[in-house]
C-alpha cells in the first residue's frame, strides 16, 4: 500500500529543514522529508568541525560534484561546484559566513510586479525569526530563533591590518553588515556556536525529529513527480539507489536547490516545451523560466606572502592534527572550532552604484579554498567576487535520466559590466592590501602576481584562475511575468496544482553576499504562505542605510523620512 502525507518535501537540505520544523509544528499535519544524501552524523567531524570545512569539498561522500559546461568567457573550461550531499545539504559543507545581503536587494525584489510584499520590510521580521544573534538583538536583528550566530573574533593580527588597512584606502567600518548598515567592513556573524558548525538541519531539523507527525529519510532520491493531469499527486523515489518507492502527498515542495528542483521539473514535463519535447518529454506546462535565469558568485583570491609568522598555515601540517582534533572534540576550542572567515565587507567599486558591489571575506592563511597546499609558509589573502553581475545561465536535462547531472551554462564573465567590476575589484583589492597598515606583514603579492596588471591581463587571470563562490540560484523564480515561474503569494509553480517551490532558484535576483541566510528567511516567509499564518507584521518603521541622500527610505512626504540614525564615517570620495 503507498503510503500518503500531507506534505512531502524533497531536499533536506537548507530551505527543506526550516519548513519541516515550522510545517510539522502543526500536529495534524503529516510531513514527510527525502533527503537523496546521508545523515549528518553528530561524530563526523568533516561536517561539524568548522576548520574541517575543505574537507567535504569534492569528497563523494559529502558532494554531489557538479561541473559546468565549457564556459565560453573563460576559456573553455569547466568549473567545479561543490553540493552538500548530506542531510543539511550544502549547510552542512559551506563556509558557514551568514549573510543577509542588502536590504536594497529585497527592494530590488519588490520592484517586479506582484512582488510587492518581498520588500525589505516584509522579510526583515522573518531574518529576526529565525537567528540569534549573540553579538546582540535590536530593531535590526534577532534573539530567539533556532540560527545561534557568533561574530568572529577577528583577533589575529592579519585580521587587524587588513581592518585598518581599509580604512586606510578610504573605505568606512560598519558596526554589522547583517544590521542597519552592511556597506563596509566588520567581523562577520558565523553559523558556528559552540565551536561547532550549526548547519540547518541542526538547527530546525534535528531538535523536532521525535515529533510523530515527521518522518525524515535519508538515501532518498526522487527520481519523478507523480501528476493526475496539472496536479501533482505523490513523487517516486529511489532508497538507497535500488528500492523503487512512491508515496502520495496533499502537496509536494521542492527545495532541491538552484540545480536539483528545475530538475524534477523539467523531467516532469514542466519547462520549456520544445527543449522538453526534443528529449521525448512530454510537456506538461510550457514555463520557459524553469531551469533559466541562473545566477552565481564567481569569486578569486589575492594571496600576499607574509613577513611575520603569524598566519594559521603551520597549524596544517599534520604533527599539529592530534593536538587540533583534541582541544576540538573536548573543549570545543582552538583552531578547529572556527571557520576562519572571521572578517570581510561590502563595498562600491564607484561612485556611481547605488549600494555595495563588491564583496570582501578575508583569510588569515594564503590556501585554496579545497584546503591544498598553501601557497607561501606564511601568508593571508582576500576573497573578492562582484555580488549581482548581470551574467545569466541555464540549467537543462539531458536526458530523462534523473540520475544524470543536469547541464550548467553559467556565463560567467559574458558581459561589458561584468567584466569591468572585475577589473575595478581587482584593483580595489590591491590598493587595500598594499596600505601602510601591511607593510609589517607584506612579503610581496603571490597571486595573481607582478605579471598581471593590465585590464586584459587581469580579465585572462580571472578567466583561468576565478572559482564559484557556490551560489546557484534563481532558476525557479518568483513573479508574474513571461519569465516566472511561482506565485510569489504561494510559492505556487504557475498552472500546476499541489506543487510548490521554496529554495535559492525562488530567488529573482541574487543578493549581495553569501545566500544561506537569505534563503532560510524564504523559507520562513514561505512556511507562512503555505500555512495560510498571518504573517509578521513589516517592519515599516525600522530604517537601513542608502548611499545616495536624495533616495528617500519611505514615499515622499512620510514624516519618517527624517535623517538616519549615527553611522560609520562616509567612504572618501575617490
Amino acid at each position: 500500500m503507498t503510503k500518503a502525507y500531507d506534505i512531502v518535501i524533497v531536499g533536506g537540505g537548507s530551505a527543506g529543514s526550516a519548513l519541516a520544523n515550522r510545517l510539522s509544528a502543526d500536529e495534524s499535519t503529516s510531513v514527510l522529508v527525502l533527503e537523496a544524501g546521508r545523515n549528518d552524523n553528530r561524530l563526523d567531524p568533516f561536517i561539524h568541525m568548522p576548520a574541517a570545512l575543505p574537507f567535504p569539498i569534492g569528497n563523494r561522500l559529502y558532494d554531489w560534484k557538479y561541473e559546468s559546461e565549457p564556459e565560453p568567457y573563460m576559456g573553455g573550461r569547466r568549473v567545479y561546484h561543490a553540493r552538500g550531499k548530506v542531510l543539511g545539504g550544502s549547510s552542512s559543507i559551506n563556509g558557514m559566513i551568514f549573510q543577509r545581503g542588502n536590504a536594497l536587494d529585497f527592494e530590488r525584489w519588490a520592484s517586479d510586479p506582484g512582488m510587492a510584499s518581498w520588500d525589505y520590510a516584509h522579510c526583515l521580521p522573518y531574518f529576526k525569526r529565525m537567528e540569534t544573534c549573540l553579538a546582540g538583538a535590536d530593531a535590526w536583528r534577532g534573539g530567539s530563533g533556532p540560527l545561534v550566530l557568533e561574530r568572529g573574533p577577528a583577533t589575529n593580527p592579519l585580521f587587524g591590518a587588513f581592518l585598518e588597512a581599509t580604512e586606510q584606502a578610504g573605505y568606512p567600518r560598519t558596526d554589522d553588515v547583517n544590521g542597519y548598515r552592511q556597506e563596509g567592513f566588520a567581523p562577520f556573524d558565523r553559523n558556528v556556536h559552540r565551536g561547532r558548525r550549526l548547519s540547518a538541519a541542526r538547527a530546525y531539523l534535528h531538535p523536532v525529529m521525535s515529533r510523530p507527525n515527521l518522518t525524515v529519510e535519508t538515501l532518498a532520491h526522487v527520481t519523478g513527480l507523480r501528476t493526475d493531469g496539472t496536479r501533482v499527486v505523490g513523487v517516486d523515489y529511489l532508497r538507497a539507489g535500488r528500492a523503487r518507492r512512491s508515496v502520495t502527498a496533499g502537496e509536494v515542495i521542492l527545495c532541491g536547490g538552484a540545480i536539483n528542483s528545475p530538475q524534477l521539473l523539467q523531467l516532469a514535463g514542466i519547462g520549456p516545451a520544445d527543449e522538453l519535447s526534443a528529449l521525448g518529454i512530454d510537456p506538461l506546462v510550457d514555463l520557459p523560466g524553469v531551469g533559466s535565469n541562473l545566477q552565481d558568485h564567481l569569486e578569486v583570491y589575492i594571496q600576499y606572502a607574509s613577513k611575520q609568522p603569524v598566519s594559521i598555515a603551520p597549524w596544517l601540517k599534520h604533527r599539529h592534527k592530534p593536538r587540533i582534533g583534541a582541544e576540538w572534540m573536548f573543549l570545543r576550542r582552538g583552531v578547529g572550532a572556527s571557520n576562519h572567515f572571521e572578517a570581510g565587507g561590502f563595498v562600491r567599486s564607484n561612485d556611481q552604484v547605488d549600494y555595495p558591489n563588491l564583496m570582501f571575506h578575508f583569510l588569515p592563511i594564503a590556501i585554496r579554498y579545497d584546503g591544498s597546499q598553501p601557497a607561501a609558509e606564511h601568508g593571508y589573502q582576500v576573497h573578492i567576487g562582484p555580488m549581482y553581475s548581470d551574467c545569466r545561465g541555464t540549467v537543462r536535462i539531458r536526458s530523462t535520466d534523473p540520475r544524470e547531472h543536469p547541464a550548467l551554462q553559467f556565463n560567467y564573465l559574458s558581459t561589458e559590466n561584468d567584466r569591468r567590476e572585475w577589473i575595478e575589484m581587482v584593483r580595489i583589492a590591491r590598493d587595500i592590501l598594499t596600505q601602510p597598515a601591511f607593510a609589517a606583514f607584506n612579503a610581496g603579492e603571490i597571486s595573481p602576481g607582478a605579471a598581471v596588471q593590465t585590464d586584459q591581463e587581469i580579465l585572462d587571470w580571472v578567466a583561468a584562475d576565478a572559482e564559484t563562490a557556490l551560489h546557484p540560484s534563481c532558476t525557479a523564480k518568483m513573479g508574474t511575468g513571461d519569465d516566472s515561474v511561482l506565485d510569489p503569494t504561494s510559492m505556487r509553480v504557475h498552472g500546476v496544482d499541489g506543487l510548490r517551490v521554496v529554495d535559492a532558484s525562488s530567488m529573482p535576483y541574487i543578493t549581495n553576499g553569501n545566500i544561506y541566510a537569505p534563503v532560510m528567511m524564504l523559507a520562513e516567509k514561505s512556511a507562512d504562505l503555505i500555512l495560510g499564518n498571518e504573517p509578521l507584521a513589516a517592519a515599516t518603521d525600522v530604517p537601513f542605510y542608502r548611499y545616495r541622500d536624495d533616495t528617500p527610505l519611505y514615499p515622499p512626504g512620510d514624516p519618517r523620512n527624517q535623517p538616519a540614525p549615527p553611522a560609520q564615517p562616509e567612504r572618501t570620495s575617490r
